[in-house]
């Protein structure tokens, strides 16, 4: 293991928990497009550095960066992140990485992973990278005046099954399954003569940021994209502020958020993956484990 991986965390970097009967396991998403030429090299002692702090998830590396989710109890999460910010193999290149959290009365994942891919969000255009070329970052309290602007177009960059349970209002879906169609749908719908400005959100960023990186490569001039996505802007804007309409969809065991990231009322179909609300679950066509009313008619009885 790398000389620094097991350090003491920096001051004030643990998170209080209330009291003896809130869930113990801290949850930390986290992302940052940074150039990695030594991505493959970093693997081993990242994946060390995890283990031996207890801590189970995944972590993708490519050259373009870092990106993953991670578990375990908040010390040793804190521990591991602040190695990732810190530590001299890392050249300062994680120092400024973001990470959200969430906790969880048990533990999310069964093992640890860091995987070496090609993209950390895949878009599958070569060469489009938020390190070589971006959009505007716009901060959550500055969002809801950039897409009141009727000059705008704001695009939902998610997948239509998150875009089903909630998204801003006056936002596009692209109806898309996979972020690898967004190219497609760009092209198909979108000119850069005429379609001056483009603001675009995603649930944690991530999306957004590369797709705004796409859409300058493509020569649009004027591109927007919500800096810490959907869930930074539930967390910071006053409900009573809010452009948003619905739920979030997010990645982990409390399936969607509502505003100040509370827990909402959305479980999924473990089949078919899809949200489905308290309403939903009651249709005749819904078995937990099974099949829902989004799948129920594209799978065999067996």
């Amino acid at each position: 293991m790398h000389a620094s991986a097991k350090i003491t965390p920096l001051k004030n970097s643990v998170t209080t928990m209330p009291d003896h009967l809130s869930p113990q396991y801290l949850t930390a998403a986290l992302y940052k497009f940074v150039s990695l030429p030594d991505f493959k090299a970093l693997q081993a002692p990242i994946l060390e550095a995890c283990n031996s702090n207890h801590i189970k998830g995944t972590l993708l590396l490519a050259e373009e960066g870092i990106n993953g989710t991670i578990a375990g109890l908040a010390e040793d999460i804190h521990r591991v992140l602040d190695y990732l910010r810190i530590d001299p193999l890392f050249s300062n290149r994680f120092a400024d990485l973001e990470h959200k959290e969430s906790y969880a009365f048990e533990h999310p994942f069964y093992r640890m992973k860091v995987k070496l891919k090609k993209e950390i969000v895949t878009l599958g255009v070569p060469g489009v990278s938020p390190t070589k070329l971006v959009g505007t970052y716009i901060k959550p309290e500055d969002w809801n005046a950039l897409i009141s602007d009727p000059e705008v177009i704001l695009i939902d960059t998610r997948n239509d099954y998150e875009v089903d349970i909630g998204t801003f209002k006056g936002a596009i879906d692209p109806k898309t399954t996979t972020f690898r169609e967004f190219p497609e749908y760009v092209a198909k719908h979108f000119d850069k003569t005429k379609h001056k400005k483009v603001a675009m959100f995603c649930t944690g960023g991530i999306r957004c940021e590369k797709a705004s990186s796409y859409m300058m490569d493509q020569g649009f001039e004027e591109v927007f994209h919500l800096q810490g996505g959907i869930l930074k802007y539930l967390e910071t804007v006053p409900e009573a502020d809010s452009l948003w309409q619905g739920e979030c969809f997010v990645f982990d065991q409390r399936v969607a958020v509502k505003h100040n990231l509370e827990v909402g009322e959305f479980d999924q179909c473990y089949a078919c993956r899809h949200p489905l609300s308290p309403a939903e679950m009651q249709s005749p066509h819904y078995t937990a484990g099974i099949s829902c009313p989004y799948c129920y008619d594209k799978i065999s009885d067996e």
